[in-house]
């Protein structure tokens, strides 16, 4: 393909296109991460990385690295942080003890004193915490790579969904867990799972919470690659990554996320029907079932 010379400031005069300063940050990447750091525990530890990437660990292991409100913030604050670090070429995510993550953190959700907040959170026009949380990584101008074992529940699985790749061991257990407590799956997923996944197939994971592994997760299209070690698959493709232009790199992921970019309205349909899930009367009995299977759920109450 032929190239033809442009102006230096030729992106002045393309606001649709996004320039960095060429100027380096004024701290090197170590002392970033330290300071980046001393926010984020004990919920996350950010590491430096081969080949100028950087790994963001989930350090709730007690808890199987379920997302509380609070790491939540942290994780969208982190990735705001990252998105002006020019010099970082790849991020990492990973959980630490036996579980990637099991999903939202049930004592959070669930807490009356947290009511007026979801509540919020699901009420605004723009995007949810909830969504947020997820939806930021597939922003970033990086590749972003997730690396599942143990399991990869609920909203760990929607954060999976909108890294870029997804290694995984074979053995991990995957699901849209939220129907099984009477509710959708409203962390971005109408977002992360299009293009990625079939319909049917997100249709049949979201409506019967059934856990699956690694094999199935790969035929569905869940995750990119099943391996012994992701870990090390996942700094080797950093490494790759790191051969190429990294301006080549954001434009090829963006260009293909818009090929499968949903509307603002999509996204709300999310928060709308999850607050009618939560104000409805199969919502709490959902949550007996899941320790009662003898209990009955009422007729359908919303078409």
């Amino acid at each position: 393909m032929p190239t033809f010379p442009l102006p230096l400031n030729v992106t002045r005069n393309l606001p649709f296109i996004k320039s960095l300063p060429t100027t380096q940050p004024s701290t090197e990447l170590s002392q970033r991460i330290e300071q980046a750091n001393t926010q984020l525990q004990p919920d996350i530890r950010l590491e430096c990385g081969e080949h100028d990437s950087v790994i963001v660990w989930l350090t709730r292991s007690d808890k199987r690295n379920a997302l509380s409100f609070a790491m939540m913030d942290k994780l969208i604050h982190l990735a705001k942080q990252l998105t002006h670090w020019p010099d970082i070429r790849a991020v990492i995510i990973a959980g630490e003890g036996k579980s990637f993550s099991t999903g939202i953190d049930l004592a959070d959700l669930n807490n009356p004193k947290n009511l007026s907040a979801v509540a919020w959170e699901l009420a605004k026009p723009w995007q949810s915490k909830f969504q947020r949380v997820c939806l930021v990584w597939r922003d970033l101008p990086i590749p972003v790579i997730s690396v599942l074992h143990g399991h990869c529940l609920g909203a760990g699985l929607q954060l999976a969904l909108a890294s870029d790749i997804r290694i995984a061991t074979a053995d991990c257990q995957f699901a849209i867990m939220e129907a099984k407590w009477g509710l959708v799956a409203d962390m971005g997923l109408t977002q992360s799972g299009f293009g990625q996944l079939r319909p049917d197939v997100v249709k049949e994971l979201a409506m019967t919470a059934r856990l699956f592994d690694g094999n199935q997760a790969l035929a569905y299209g869940v995750v990119s690659h099943l391996s012994d070690s992701p870990f090390e698959q996942a700094q080797q493709l950093v490494a790759e990554l790191a051969t190429r232009s990294p301006d080549a790199v954001v434009a090829a992921k963006r260009i293909i996320n818009a090929s499968y970019q949903q509307t603002a309205p999509t996204l709300y349909q999310e928060k709308l029907w999850q607050i009618k899930l939560l104000l409805g009367h199969n919502r709490k009995l959902a949550v007996k079932k899941a320790k009662d299977h003898t209990v009955q759920f009422l007729r359908r109450q919303f078409n």
